[in-house]
């Protein structure tokens, strides 16, 4: 019986972290970002090369590399991994709001558009929560990483930034082909 009370303690306290991050996850999908794009040539300059350095920031075959030099300390791998994280947080920083900004400016074209498109709109939807719901997991891993533990890979994040900027692109595109109806 005294083995079941930390067991109890620990999973009320994880499912309690669980609805956190859920909670802060509908919050941010439900709150509008106000900072769209000023100009219209501002898609064309989005990139998913912009996020190559990121995904090779926290590489455990590069760390493991500095670690076979002379004079490599665990205290150096530790600040090298806490520097790292600090970068690749800003650049998932930068992800996220560009990510947010794609889709305020999709949701926007979808509104003004004179075809309907559910499709688009589902999907968009289900973008925005795998987004958040990999931002969140990647975050986490973070944290583990700088004390040493597991490895992390953005890979499929810019792979969804690119595929939601490229609906933008082909949804614009279109929209500005169609024809006028008077």
């Amino acid at each position: 019986m005294e083995q079941l009370h930390p067991i109890l303690t620990i999973s009320v306290a994880t499912s309690a972290a669980m609805l956190a991050a859920v909670a802060i996850l509908f919050r941010r999908l439900r709150s509008p970002n106000r900072s769209l794009p000023v100009t219209a040539g501002w898609i064309e300059t989005l990139s998913p090369e912009y996020y190559r350095p990121m995904m090779r920031l926290l590489d455990v075959r590069d760390l493991s590399r500095s670690a076979a030099l002379p004079g490599f300390t665990p205290a150096i791998a530790y600040a090298l991994r806490k520097q790292r994280c600090l970068l690749f947080q800003a650049y998932l920083r930068c992800l996220s709001a560009e990510f947010g900004r794609v889709c305020a400016a999709l949701k926007l074209v979808l509104l003004n558009s004179r075809v309907d498109r559910p499709d688009l709109a589902s999907a968009l939807l289900r973008h925005q929560m795998r987004f958040a719901c990999s931002v969140l997991v990647i975050r986490i891993r973070v944290f583990l990483y700088r004390w040493g533990i597991g490895a992390i890979n953005a890979t499929s994040l810019v792979i969804l930034f690119d595929i939601t900027r490229l609906q933008l692109q082909t949804l614009i595109h279109q929209t500005m082909s169609l024809p006028v109806l008077a």
